[in-house]
């Protein structure tokens, strides 16, 4: 999902969450056994990346901070797959550190100060997830590089509801908030924070959502095809196949504008002031130089313009808002206050 987004829990099924105190224990949990094995992960790297004082053309790890397949190892193998083809990099590679909406990968991240051969995709799911398991790091910790693109949810229902429209779903939501539920990515997900944005204006109170965190796109149309779940917010991407074969049916998009490719209306479109785009970027540890930040940016920027990223881009249904260093910088700022706003109103 671009659900992208974090991964509650490998081993822990989906089931409603109770309250936000309660989830953020049950969350925290886990991220606790997970962050044990990703330090395992990181002291591979560290090693990997003092050998021989590589710098980073000459070998670079990319973290996806989340499980494969998610949209954040998504997008860190597409860069992988421009820097092979165009010879950005001599050797570069993906690693996972899954949990906690990313935090876990932050954390582990932020202790490898100084390294220039190493970066993070990350994405808005992460702010959230700052905030709903109160983690002791944050973006404030890290050196922007770049924003590589935007990614838009879409709004579903199984094919066989009887909601044909965004309509219908806010009428039947509002009729019945406490049985009426909602599925999405992992807990402060962008998916979780436009259906908090989509309660608001329809005069449901936010924390008081019927939410299920699940691990991912097919976890998520399995559930609604089931019936365990009413509706669900997630990445058009994750959904497309089962829209495109009448399985699902879409009813709008998140996106401030129309998408092309994308024939459904925007919320915005609909009257509803929910515009949250699922947007990525990428990071590099804290206590890098001023050489070894300029090298990344210039990888990054290498990498954005190559005719691989360049499909990846209208593969995905991304929009192109590459933007590096410091504009990258603000962009980080303005949406932290965003989302702590969103996050402060649900109580965390």
């Amino acid at each position: 999902m671009s659900t992208q987004s974090g991964v509650e829990s490998p081993a822990d099924p989906p089931a409603p969450t109770s309250s936000p105190r309660s989830r953020r224990h049950r969350f925290l949990r886990w991220g606790a056994v997970l962050a044990a094995a990703a330090v395992i992960v990181v002291g591979v790297l560290d090693a990997a990346s003092s050998e021989g004082g590589a710098d980073a053309r000459s070998q670079l790890t990319l973290i996806a901070p989340a499980a494969a397949g998610g949209g954040w190892d998504g997008a860190a193998r597409e860069m992988q797959q421009a820097m092979r083809a165009q010879n950005i990099v001599n050797n570069s590679q993906v690693v996972n550190i899954p949990g906690a909406g990313g935090t876990i990968g932050l954390s582990q991240f932020t202790g490898m100060a100084g390294d220039g051969t190493t970066m993070m995709v990350m994405g808005i799911t992460m702010l959230g997830a700052i905030n709903i398991n109160g983690s002791d790091v944050d973006l404030g910790d890290v050196t922007p590089i770049a924003r590589l693109a935007d990614d838009y949810d879409v709004v579903v229902v199984p094919a066989n509801s009887p909601i044909q429209n965004v309509e219908d779903l806010m009428a039947t939501w509002k009729n019945d908030p406490n049985t009426f539920t909602f599925g999405g990515g992992s807990l402060g997900s962008v998916d979780q924070m436009i259906i908090s944005q989509m309660a608001r204006e329809n005069g449901v109170d936010p924390a008081a959502v019927n939410y299920i965190a699940y691990s991912g796109g097919g976890e998520l149309a399995t559930s609604l095809m089931s019936g365990t779940i009413k509706a669900s917010v997630s990445g058009y991407e994750d959904f497309v196949d089962q829209i495109e074969a009448g399985n699902l049916r879409a009813l709008a998009i998140s996106a401030p504008e129309p998408v092309p490719g994308i024939d459904l209306p925007t919320l915005n479109e609909l009257g509803y002031d929910v515009t949250l785009t699922n947007w990525r970027g990428i990071v590099a540890p804290p206590g890098i130089t001023d050489d070894q930040r300029r090298e990344l940016e210039a990888i990054v920027t290498e990498v954005v313009a190559s005719p691989e990223w360049q499909d990846a881009l209208e593969r995905n249904n991304w929009s192109d808002t590459f933007t590096p260093g410091e504009g990258f910088a603000d962009v980080i700022a303005q949406e932290s206050e965003f989302v702590r706003g969103i996050w402060a109103d649900l109580g965390y």
